[in-house]
């Protein structure tokens, strides 16, 4: 079955439309309005790069940037972040090949056709290689990728690595829970067993 990946015909506008994200201050919403006012990309040209930018995770599908957009615009995260939206916008590139971005001209084309489908001959295939390469020229997959630190979290606790002793010792793990047992007497006196309840919530159940 023939696989979709984000591709503009005109994919210079990609390059345009990342070097203008880096120096504009960030939008609530990443709307056409601000495609060509802020960032001065106007025409049929430029107007994919806002579904590109979603596909890609850059905007978030009702057009607000996502933290890898905020990410891609601080210099320290930004060849990290690239290098998460091709993997995100091209993933089903990624399934056959994890390296990808390592080949070279050739067998990019080959995977193109193999996972897309298309005629190698047709447009489609050139498009999608140029922006690809376009995407792919601002990634450093050398860079360690950033794990938001609450989803660290949950899955420190999933895992049971977030449990220590209180002074850093990990618990491995562990959990504790205990179970109470009671043999209850052989009477009908309401008040022993309200003795006994308010017994346990005051020394027990704290």
């Amino acid at each position: 079955m023939a696989t979709s990946v984000p591709f503009m015909q005109a994919y210079g506008n990609i390059t345009k439309a990342l070097d203008k994200i880096r120096d504009a201050s960030t939008p609530e919403r990443f709307t056409q309005d601000f495609l060509s006012s802020k960032l001065n990309l106007t025409g049929g040209g430029a107007r994919p790069v806002i579904p590109f930018l979603k596909r890609t995770g850059f905007l978030a599908s009702d057009g607000s940037p996502t933290e890898l957009y905020k990410r891609f615009r601080n210099p320290a995260q930004g060849g990290a972040a690239a290098a998460e939206a091709l993997r995100i916008g091209y993933e089903p590139l990624y399934e056959v090949n994890e390296n990808v971005h390592t080949l070279n001209d050739p067998a990019l084309k080959g995977l193109v056709v193999q996972v897309t489908g298309a005629e190698p001959s047709s447009s489609r295939v050139g498009a999608i290689m140029g922006s690809f390469k376009a995407l792919k020229a601002y990634a450093d997959f050398d860079a360690p990728r950033v794990v938001e630190e609450a989803a660290q979290e949950d899955a420190d606790l999933a895992s049971g690595g977030a449990a220590d002793m209180g002074d850093g010792t990990p618990l491995a793990g562990l959990r504790l829970g205990y179970t109470i047992n009671l043999n209850l007497p052989a009477t009908s006196d309401i008040a022993v067993f309200n003795a006994i309840f308010r017994s346990l919530r005051e020394h027990l159940l704290r």
